[in-house]
């Protein structure tokens, strides 16, 4: 047997925050060996949450403007059909080549890959088990200076909604299901929902919400959440809002869903049904409670503190195991931000400054705080909204639904927040990231010059009219 290797790091889990971690430990010197129990790296945000999803919202998007909105531009196409075989698969293609991106990652930075499942067994060593066999390899115990933890989560389940693979379903089977569902009924009114509704009602499902809160994507800004609720309503979806979920019944080929509201019970009859009520952290079979790594006794995450580290000094958690929003993104930054501190570095993650992205029709996208947030806290602010119907660009590709929403600090004029629904959402944001980063005031913002015509003009003119500056804006 192979004499025993010590690393300096041992990372448990190759997804957004393991593997991106596993590349930054790696340029600083560290010798490094990530172990992940799936076939594939990427975690759950390549495999069966981002990637896949996005791969299907666009495909479905791609369609539903085949079949409804090509007319309008003159493009006329007779006989659309749906190939969801085929749509399958490009999505399954996506997913598969970026995961080798991953490994090619991975080795092209001298990180040492290992598959299978593990266990902290102590502050310093890893059990490794079901995987890499390989002639000559010792891995029962990989020991190291330092373990990371980086697993991710899993879908929280209802026991009055319990999963069964088939008809009761998580976020992973919606992903993969071999037809379209003529009644689709979402449990839980989140971005995971109505994101993989959008994509089975835009093939034909009908799609209806339940979500015991009275609202649906409760973390946006008031504005843009009732701007979402009215696009999403006016597409098809029903919402079934402040109603409860008491029971669910498979009866032959459908599902009888038994909810409450306002004290009256009613059935929903339906083929199918996606429990999305959230993540809980996957630590199941880590052996933390053995070797003593603090959990909080409510949520189940890992505690650390400010420079990621548990209550065992060697011990370190990001992502998804620990407090703050469950985000690819979030998890890579306190990848990052982890190696660094163990290297002696400021490693760090502006919270503040985390961006949020509902990739329906159209996108929602956020950063920094809500107008409900910041009246909430008693600070006077300035507000300027654009809307999408005045930009030139958005008129040209009959984009011009939603809008954008500046908020500022009435006396310093920082911008404490900006949220937006509408066209590329998801890729404009990055400038309302990029101002809050570097702490910008809406004049700063309204200084620089925005390229036209483009969708981020609207932008520009929301940074001007928090200060009554807009050209545009009445």
């Amino acid at each position: 047997m192979a004499e025993r290797e010590r690393f300096d790091l041992c990372i448990i889990g190759a997804g957004p925050g393991g593997y991106v971690a596993a590349v930054r430990a790696a340029q600083l010197g560290m010798k490094v060996v990530c172990v992940e129990k799936e076939a594939r790296l990427g975690g759950v945000c390549l495999n069966i949450g981002c990637i896949p999803s996005k791969a299907l919202l666009d495909s479905s998007h791609h369609y539903l403007t085949v079949k409804h909105r090509l007319a309008e531009h003159g493009v006329l196409v007779k006989d659309t059909a749906l190939d969801l075989a085929a749509m399958m698969a490009r999505k399954d293609k996506v997913v598969r080549e970026l995961s080798d991106n991953v490994l090619k990652l991975l080795e092209g930075n001298r990180v040492e890959v290992i598959r299978g499942s593990a266990r902290v067994l102590a502050e310093d060593r890893v059990e490794v088990s079901g995987g890499d066999d390989s002639p000559g390899k010792d891995i029962s115990g990989i020991e190291a200076r330092s373990i990371l933890l980086a697993t991710g989560s899993e879908p929280v389940s209802l026991p009055a909604v319990p999963f069964d693979g088939q008809r009761i379903v998580s976020s992973t089977e919606a992903l993969m299901f071999q037809s379209v569902p003529d009644h689709l009924a979402i449990v839980g009114g989140g971005y995971i929902g109505l994101e993989l509704g959008s994509v089975w009602q835009r093939l034909g499902a009908k799609v209806t919400v339940v979500e015991m809160l009275p609202s649906i994507a409760s973390n946006l800004d008031g504005q843009i959440r009732r701007a979402l609720e009215r696009s999403l309503v006016k597409q098809g979806f029903a919402f079934r809002l402040g109603t409860r979920v008491l029971a669910a019944r498979s009866v032959e080929d459908r599902v009888e869903l038994v909810v409450e509201s306002d004290g009256r019970q009613e059935e929903i009859h339906c083929d199918r049904v996606l429990v999305a009520v959230g993540r809980r952290p996957l630590t199941r079979g880590l052996g933390l409670e053995e070797v003593g790594v603090g959990l909080d006794p409510k949520s189940g995450q890992v505690l650390v503190d400010a420079n990621y580290r548990t209550n065992i000094p060697s011990i370190f958690a990001i992502g998804d195991l620990i407090a703050g929003p469950m985000l690819a993104h979030k998890a890579s930054a306190e990848g990052v931000a982890a190696v660094e501190c163990m290297a002696g570095l400021p490693g760090e993650v502006n919270y503040d400054a985390i961006p949020a992205v509902v990739y329906t029709s159209p996108e929602a996208a956020s950063v920094g705080l809500t107008e409900e947030q910041v009246r909430h806290r008693g600070i006077r602010c300035c507000i300027g909204t654009y809307p999408f119907t005045g930009s030139g660009r958005a008129r040209c590709m009959a984009e011009t639904e939603g809008l954008v929403k500046v908020i500022a600090h009435w006396s310093s004029d920082r911008i404490l927040g900006v949220h937006i629904i509408g066209p590329r959402a998801s890729d404009l944001i990055g400038q309302g990231v990029l101002a809050m980063e570097f702490n910008m005031t809406s004049r700063d913002f309204a200084r620089a010059m925005h390229g036209h015509p483009t969708f981020s003009e609207a932008l520009h003119e929301a940074a001007l009219a928090v200060r009554k500056c807009s050209i545009y804006a009445s």
